[in-house]
């Protein structure tokens, strides 16, 4: 047989090209998450979602730190879905996780992920899941703040219904490092996750009435909890009286409340931790040689607090990704179902 000529086995080349580049723009049933996943479908995401954040920053100091909390929200509860940001269903009874106790007139940055979603929509219609663009803006506001990056896996497909009850189990700013703990386990992350993903209490708000046990009646003691700090509790027993307005906000971080850096661990390690989760970390007894040195590492060393923060929110990513086509979908409007 004779020899094909060059223009024919260009052409068949080419062709076998046009054949990989399908298959790499299409994702079947159950695929796995990758960096690339939208670079076929959408090249411009990472860079749309990012120019949304830094407009809704200039008039909201605190949509980093938001944003970031909601994907942690979202991702505990039945997977990375977006099933946090479905409204309720007229009638329906705890339709929306937004009022779980751990949401309600809590969680916020809902209108910023609406503008996202749009602009998304303008550029590439039907292709960017609310569940990434979560992904996407945790991973973008923690770097604006000055933190690390990370290369973001995409391909997470949203939910269709949200869940109440799994969301009254989100962690607690009263729970102790046992409790803690076993949230965690119950989501496949591991006790390093667990105090790098705390970390995120660097930057951000809180309300008082998340403080006021500590300040006035620890465990029902009737005085304030003994860890801490004495100067630190006389500064929020102005911010936050008692009897006081509990949704008055303070900074979880006092020292640099805006900046994503290594501060929170440093607050630990001299009892100024706000909520009582956070100091739980460092002295409590169950965390004298498990949690408490992690503390003493990440509060010495932003760098190694920085790699593990990458990885774990990476991990956290990673929980019960939503990729089957036939029970998950790209929702046209993050808020309701298609």
């Amino acid at each position: 047989m004779a020899s094909s000529s060059p223009h024919h086995r260009a052409a068949v080349v080419a062709g076998v090209l046009l054949v990989v580049a399908a298959a790499l723009c299409s994702r079947g049933a159950m695929a796995q998450l990758t960096a690339d996943y939208y670079d076929c479908t959408c090249p411009d995401a990472y860079n749309i979602v990012k120019n949304v954040l830094i407009e809704a920053h200039k008039s909201d100091v605190r949509i980093y730190a938001s944003l970031t909390r909601l994907h942690f929200h979202d991702c505990f509860v039945q997977g990375c879905d977006g099933s946090v940001l479905l409204d309720a269903l007229p009638g329906v009874a705890n339709s929306t996780e937004k009022l779980a106790p751990a949401n309600n007139n809590s969680a916020r940055g809902f209108p910023v992920v609406d503008k996202v979603k749009a602009a998304l929509e303008n550029a590439c219609p039907g292709v960017v899941s609310c569940a990434d663009i979560l992904a996407l803006a945790a991973e973008i506001s923690v770097e604006l703040s000055g933190g690390p990056k990370w290369s973001v896996l995409l391909g997470r497909l949203d939910s269709k219904t949200a869940n109440f009850k799994s969301a009254e189990n989100l962690p607690s700013p009263f729970d102790n490092l046992t409790v803690l703990q076993q949230k965690f386990t119950a989501v496949g992350l591991h006790t390093v996750d667990l105090v790098a993903l705390s970390g995120a209490h660097t930057f951000g708000r809180v309300q008082c009435q998340f403080v006021t046990s500590r300040l006035y009646n620890f465990s029902g003691t009737g005085r304030p909890d003994p860890t801490l700090n004495g100067g630190y509790r006389a500064f929020l027993t102005q911010r936050c009286p008692l009897n006081g307005n509990g949704s008055a906000l303070n900074d979880l971080d006092p020292t640099t409340p805006n900046l994503f850096d290594n501060h929170y661990y440093t607050n630990l390690e001299v009892n100024r931790g706000f909520l009582n989760s956070d100091q739980e970390l460092k002295s409590s007894p169950p965390a004298q040689g498990v949690t408490a040195p992690i503390v003493d590492q990440f509060a010495s060393s932003q760098d190694a607090f920085f790699d593990n923060f990458a990885q774990s929110m990476i991990n956290m990513g990673n929980i019960q990704p939503l990729t089957d086509p036939s029970k998950g979908e790209v929702r046209c409007n993050c808020r309701v179902a298609n």
